[in-house]
């Protein structure tokens, strides 16, 4: 069945309602970010060390890489957005359609990052390969994602759904970053050794990428988009920006957003690097790789009770406080101890983790304020928005991750791994550690001051979008 409605801005929505939104939904929706993660997380995880330690480039170089890719594929993420807002409706809806053809040159790009015979060629080709690859890799995900996170908004006009979708969507992302960080530091030593494999590392990243095709496949067939919007008229993009410059409540979830992501990429780019130089343990490291996505499973179930009885905003700066002081605690005492290390890390991280299961209702919420105070609703360009603010803060962390590397001394190798000395193990775990907990301190405090959309104001949101397109 489907009803027609008059919404604003001369949109007109059809909401389709022939299958009702359920648990295939959920969990087809959690699958698009299982294949998310089983190229995003072997990148931003792995594909540092396999530059300096297998490749012989510089950090500095790499650093240099990561910060002018990022911003490129930030500014890709608008004009994806723009143009997936603007593209034709089909049979299967807005979204889909894009996902479904993008997969294929996005993953075949996902396993020639990480090809073997580059370390054979020339420092000067290596350095246009990698720079020529990754910034293509990046904007080939662009065109993936942010369809897949805007799709969110489109399968259901539920706040309650939105949750479930943000939690089941955080729990697909878990389940493909412990997939990731659990088998690939198994397999890409070479047997008995500390030295990183070419080949091995090759060999599971194509695995992954095989993985990532067939959870995209798993999505198209399990979700469906229901809230579909034909447009009459474009909106200025100039006045679409001068309105979203002037949302405060996304400007505000785009500065946390860039907290946490550096909180986590950070996190993530330095544990190969922490444990493979400071606790010389790469069985632990495969734990602490874990730590984020546990505490995602862990919290899941509770998502939606935290946010029904204190709203996404009051539990999400809680739990991140709660990463702030056991983050700082590490950095105090400085241990040597893998499992104190284990621990506190574990604790920590669920703060990173709350936000993250909290993350993509955060966005939805604020696509319905931008529609009920200004008229407009640009889920595409909303998302791409934050998905700028995103790569901004990949582009620092892994950006200024490989420069600090490259100041505190580390030495890049094309053997699979150099011997650093202790100062520089030292500074490593300095910044392991140091860096998440400032980012989820000022995060938590800039969310309790200044995010105004608390429970009660997203609550009146969402009643007065439902009597709208009752109307």
């Amino acid at each position: 069945m489907e009803g027609t409605v008059k919404n604003l801005n001369n949109q007109n929505t059809t909401v389709v309602t022939k299958q009702p939104f359920g648990i295939q939904d959920k969990i087809g929706y959690m699958f698009g970010d299982i294949g998310n993660m089983l190229t995003f997380t072997t990148v931003t995880t792995f594909l540092m060390i396999f530059y300096t330690n297998v490749l012989g480039v510089s950090a500095a170089v790499v650093g240099i890489l990561f910060l002018i890719a990022r911003f490129i594929d930030a500014f890709a993420d608008l004009g994806v957005g723009r143009l997936v807002d603007n593209s034709d409706l089909k049979h299967d809806g807005r979204f889909h359609p894009w996902i479904r053809k993008m997969k294929y040159p996005l993953l075949l790009l996902s396993m020639l990052l990480f090809l073997p015979w580059v370390s054979h060629l020339s420092m000067t080709t290596k350095i246009v390969y990698i720079f020529i690859t990754y910034i293509a890799w990046g904007i080939l995900y662009s065109t993936v994602n942010i369809p897949y996170g805007s799709m969110a908004s489109s399968m259901s006009s539920n706040p309650a759904d939105k949750t479930s979708l943000s939690t089941f969507r955080s729990i697909g992302s878990a389940i493909g970053t412990v997939l990731v960080s659990y088998f690939v530091p198994m397999f890409m030593y070479a047997k008995g050794s500390q030295q990183i494999s070419s080949t091995r590392l090759f060999t599971v990243v194509s695995l992954c990428a095989i993985g990532g095709f067939l959870a995209y496949s798993i999505l198209g067939h399990f979700t469906h988009e229901r809230v579909r919007t034909h447009k009459s008229e474009n909106v200025p993009l100039s006045t679409l920006f001068k309105k979203l410059l002037t949302d405060r409540a996304l400007i505000v979830l785009v500065i946390v957003d860039i907290l946490i992501c550096i909180a986590l990429y950070s996190y993530t780019s330095m544990a190969s690097y922490l444990f493979n130089d400071y606790f010389k343990n790469k069985g632990a490291m495969a734990l602490a790789m874990l730590t984020i996505s546990v505490a995602v499973f862990l919290l899941a179930p509770f998502t939606k009770h935290l946010y029904q009885r204190f709203g996404r905003k009051e539990a999400t700066a809680s739990f991140l406080i709660l990463g702030f002081i056991f983050f700082t605690l590490l950095f105090i005492i400085h241990t040597h101890s893998v499992v104190v290390y284990l621990i506190f890390a574990f604790i920590g991280s669920m703060g990173i983790g709350m936000f993250n299961l909290m993350v993509w209702a955060f966005i939805t919420d604020v696509i319905d304020n931008e529609q009920v105070e200004n008229g407009i609703r640009e889920d595409g360009v909303v998302y791409g928005v934050n998905s700028f603010s995103r790569k901004v803060a990949q582009a620092l962390a892994g950006g200024v991750s490989g420069l600090l590397l490259s100041f505190i001394g580390y030495k890049a190798s094309t053997t699979g791994g150099a011997v650093q000395t202790e100062a520089v193990a030292n500074h490593i775990y300095q910044l392991s550690v140091g860096l998440p907990a400032v980012c989820m301190g000022v995060g938590a405090l800039i969310l309790i001051l200044w995010y105004p959309l608390n429970k009660k104001k997203v609550t009146a949101n969402a009643e007065y979008l439902k009597q709208l397109n009752q109307d």
